[in-house]
C-alpha cells in the first residue's frame, strides 16, 4: 500500500497532466475555429463613411456633420463603433470630410469629456475610469468626394487586406461574426448587407377616379442596401481612381453583373438616419429603452 503522500503526488500529476491536455485541446479548437472561418477580428478594420454634407438634416448639420448628431448622451458614430467594438473590433477608419474637424475634436477629447479626470500639479491630466480600447484613425477625404472615391483615399491605409465599411448613419442589431461567417463562405469580392424594404405609404388602385383597393403600408419583396459592409482587397479593381466615384453606382453595379456581390439577409433591427425627423425618432426609442440595436 503506498504512503499517503505517494498518492496524493500521484494524484496531482493526474490532474496536472488532463488539465495540460484540456487546455491543449480548447487551444486546437479555437485555431481550429479561426481556421475555418477566417475569423481575423484582432485584425480587420472597421472603415466608417463620414465625410458626407447631410443636407436632409440641416436643423443639424449646419453645425456639425452628420455622425456628430447625438442619441441620447452620445453620437451616431459612437453607436456604430459600440457595435462592432463589442464583438471584439477595435481599429476604426473614419473617412472625414465636411466639417471633419468637429469629429477630430470629438475623438481627441473623448476620454477627458467622458470620465471623471484628475489634473496634478504637473499640469498633467489622469483619467479616473477605464475607457473604450479604440484605436482610431480619422483620414480627411476632401469636402466634394464621393463614397466610392472616400475608399479610393483611404486604400494607402488598408494595407492590402480585407476590411468591414459601413455608413455614418445607419443602426442595426447585425451579428458581426455571423455575417464575417457568410462573407467566408460566399467567397466573394463584396457581401453588403440585405434590408427588406418596408413600404412607408399606402397604395391605391383607382379605376376612373375611384378608389378600387386601399393597402395600408404593403409589405415587399425588395431588398435595400443596408450598408454593413465587407470587402476584399479586390474592391478596388471595381472603384478605379476617380475622387467622384460613387460606391453605389457603376461599382457595386459590376461587382453584381460578375456575380461577387452577396447578400447577407439582416431580419433584424436596422434604421438609417437621413431627416432631422430621423432623428428624433431613434432619440424616442433610445429613451424608453426601446433601442435595439444597442447589442452592448
Amino acid at each position: 500500500m503506498l504512503p499517503i503522500d505517494s498518492v496524493n503526488e500521484q494524484m496531482e500529476a493526474y490532474l496536472f497532466f488532463k488539465l495540460c491536455h484540456i487546455k491543449i485541446a480548447c487551444t486546437y479548437y479555437v485555431v481550429k475555429t479561426i481556421l475555418m472561418t477566417g475569423d481575423r477580428r484582432d485584425a480587420m478594420k472597421v472603415v466608417i463613411l463620414c465625410g458626407g454634407k447631410g443636407s436632409r438634416m440641416k436643423e443639424l448639420t449646419d453645425d456639425i456633420p452628420k455622425p456628430l448628431a447625438m442619441i441620447g448622451d452620445k453620437p451616431i458614430i459612437w453607436h456604430i463603433m459600440k457595435t462592432y467594438h463589442h464583438y471584439g473590433f477595435n481599429e476604426f477608419m473614419l473617412l472625414i470630410g465636411y466639417k471633419g474637424e468637429k469629429i477630430k475634436e470629438y475623438f481627441m477629447d473623448y476620454k477627458w469629456k467622458n470620465n471623471n479626470i484628475v489634473l496634478n500639479e504637473d499640469g498633467s491630466c489622469e483619467v479616473l475610469e477605464p475607457s473604450e480600447k479604440w484605436k482610431v484613425t480619422l483620414i480627411d477625404t476632401g469636402l466634394e468626394t464621393m463614397t466610392g472615391g472616400r475608399i479610393i483615399k483611404a486604400k494607402p491605409f488598408l494595407e492590402n487586406e480585407s476590411f468591414m465599411l459601413t455608413y455614418g448613419d445607419g443602426l442595426a442589431d447585425i451579428n458581426i461574426p455571423a455575417l464575417i461567417d457568410f462573407h467566408n463562405r460566399k467567397q466573394r469580392v463584396a457581401t453588403v448587407t440585405g434590408i427588406k424594404k418596408n413600404n412607408q405609404y399606402g397604395i391605391l388602385s383607382i379605376e376612373d377616379d375611384i378608389a378600387t383597393q386601399f393597402i395600408e403600408k404593403p409589405e415587399s419583396n425588395e431588398i435595400i442596401n443596408g450598408g454593413f459592409f465587407i470587402f476584399n482587397k479586390e474592391i478596388f479593381d471595381y472603384l478605379g481612381d476617380s475622387s467622384q466615384c460613387i460606391l453605389e453606382k457603376e461599382p457595386l453595379m459590376s461587382l453584381a453583373k460578375n456575380k461577387q456581390l452577396a447578400v447577407y439577409r439582416h431580419e433584424g433591427f436596422w434604421t438609417a438616419m437621413d431627416t432631422y425627423k430621423d432623428i428624433l425618432d431613434v432619440n424616442k426609442l433610445w429613451e424608453s429603452n426601446e433601442a435595439l440595436w444597442k447589442v452592448w
